[in-house]
């Protein structure tokens, strides 16, 4: 005989008799009632929190989950009770262009908050007993300075990225940055002569553990133990890369948003493609050929386990191995777009799209269970509460949105999810003067030597293909959206 398939109702029962007789334990019931689907399914609009005058480009709640804080176009920094929808706090970040990244130090009483911006710099606010603020500019970056990433409970370090395709390494207690190194290409096929950087995330299960990623394809993963504080040895080489095999010397890729679960996993969200979630065994090793699947011979990654070594494993166990989860369904050619976990284990994974829609996945088997609608251009921006079920979205919208499991019946997926659109490029698109000038100022000095002419003439091709580069797209660059978009975290804009 057939048995009826058990329901949440049923499932929620079953929690709760388990509980009462000791078979469960509360906190274990408190996860299973907070990863529930059925919460997911019942996602509803709380509020919206309005005060910011541009796109708001970063969101984060504190480690209780009572604050939220959030940084803006307009150069605001804006502390939120998100449950009222009052400002808690108010005040101009210092910054003299869009803030891309705000975050709370931790254990600092919600008082320590660290900035970056589309100006570069690295700034530090202390909120004052009396209600002041002081804020002083740490360091700065050569562009934009997308993200920063906070060391799982310290009140003192965090580090940035930028697309001057630096990495610094921050100690409020010394008030000084350091420089640990510029990403550089692993191959000469492209001309650029550093990678834009755009993402920076921290292994909260080894937060010696960091891995950046911006416009080629891999994301790179760095040890900060192996670096030498006296500067006496390179730390440029990452530890470990990860890439889908297929997107292994694609030139038309690179990489907004990465996120580690508790569980160590990795998520990679890509311009124009999909999202994909990599393990430990993933990794392509220390020193990938461009174009080959994997270079095996690895004394590097630590974020799990030992690689086996290429002599023991066919090429089947290899394709099996290099398989990671996938997520698609939404869009990202247009801006930034950060990517995140959802759940108090990170059951599901979240991400904005260009249709202006949030998009929710199941982790375990990648299948989209909910799309809704939150912003009138671009969601760029998706944080969860740290205890509960909540989440935060911003985008180009001048608000913030606050998403609890309210509704009172299940949401279902909508029937017009578009597909992904034709590749834009937008990585290798020239933005600002700024940006071009960048670019200009890193290649070769020209020397007057004839025995240097060779070298002239390959740097002369790459200001030429520069120039040729933004002359192209500076015609198509406004956003056909309009100008409330242009000033948005935008990599063309």
């Amino acid at each position: 005989m057939n048995k009826r398939p058990r329901t949440s109702i049923d499932n929620a029962v079953v929690d709760v008799w388990q509980r009462e007789v000791g078979q469960l334990s509360g906190r274990n019931f408190a996860h299973r009632l907070g990863g529930s689907e059925d919460l997911v399914l019942r996602l509803d609009l709380h509020r919206k929190l309005e005060k910011h005058r541009g796109c708001v480009n970063t969101v984060g709640f504190n480690g209780e989950g009572d604050i939220l804080v959030s940084g803006s176009d307009d150069r605001r920094v804006i502390l939120w009770d998100w449950e009222t929808g009052h400002t808690k706090f108010s005040f101009h970040s210092g910054h003299v262009n869009n803030v891309f990244q705000a975050k709370f130090m931790p254990h600092s009483d919600d008082r320590s908050i660290v900035t970056c911006a589309a100006d570069g710099q690295v700034r530090h606010a202390q909120i004052l007993e009396r209600g002041g603020v002081k804020t002083k500019m740490l360091a700065k970056h050569q562009g934009r300075a997308h993200k920063l990433a906070i060391e799982p409970g310290s009140p003192h370090i965090f580090y940035t990225c930028g697309e001057d395709g630096l990495v610094q390494h921050f100690d409020l207690r010394t008030g000084a940055a350091t420089e640990l190194f510029t990403c550089q290409p692993i191959n000469d096929r492209s001309y650029r002569q550093v990678i834009h950087l755009n993402a920076i995330a921290i292994d909260p299960r080894n937060p010696n553990l960091f891995a950046v990623a911006g416009s080629d394809e891999y994301t790179r993963l760095y040890d900060i133990r192996k670096y030498k504080w006296d500067g006496s040895t390179d730390f440029g080489q990452p530890s470990n890369f990860f890439c889908p095999p297929h997107l292994i010397g694609d030139e038309q890729v690179g990489i907004t948003g990465l996120a580690f679960s508790e569980q160590s996993e990795l998520l990679v969200s890509y311009n124009d493609e999909f999202i994909y979630l990599f393990t430990h065994d993933m990794g392509l090793g220390p020193n990938p050929v461009p174009g080959s699947p994997v270079s095996m011979n690895s004394d590097a990654s630590e974020m799990g386990g030992d690689h086996c070594s290429a002599a023991s494993v066919s090429n089947m166990d290899m394709d099996e191995k290099m398989t990671s989860q996938v997520f698609k369904g939404h869009r990202n050619c247009e801006t930034v777009k950060g990517v995140n976990f959802f759940g108090p284990k990170c059951e599901y994974v979240v991400s904005g799209s260009d249709c202006g829609r949030i998009f929710i996945w199941r982790k375990k088997d990648g299948k989209l269970i909910r799309v809704m609608e939150a912003d009138k251009h671009v969601v760029n921006c998706i944080e969860s509460h740290p205890h509960t079920m909540v989440l935060a979205s911003s985008g180009i919208d001048n608000d913030i949105k606050i998403w609890t499991p309210k509704a009172l019946d299940k949401a279902t997926l909508p029937k017009n999810i578009e597909q992904k659109p034709k590749a834009r490029g937008w990585m290798h698109r020239m933005g600002p003067p700024q940006d071009l000038m960048l670019q200009l100022l890193s290649l070769p000095t020209r020397r007057t030597s004839t025995e240097h002419d060779g070298e002239n003439s390959a740097a002369g091709q790459q200001l030429l293909q520069l120039i040729l580069t933004f002359d192209a797209n500076s015609d198509g660059s406004d956003d056909e959206d309009g100008g409330d978009t242009a000033s948005h975290e935008d990599l063309f804009s």
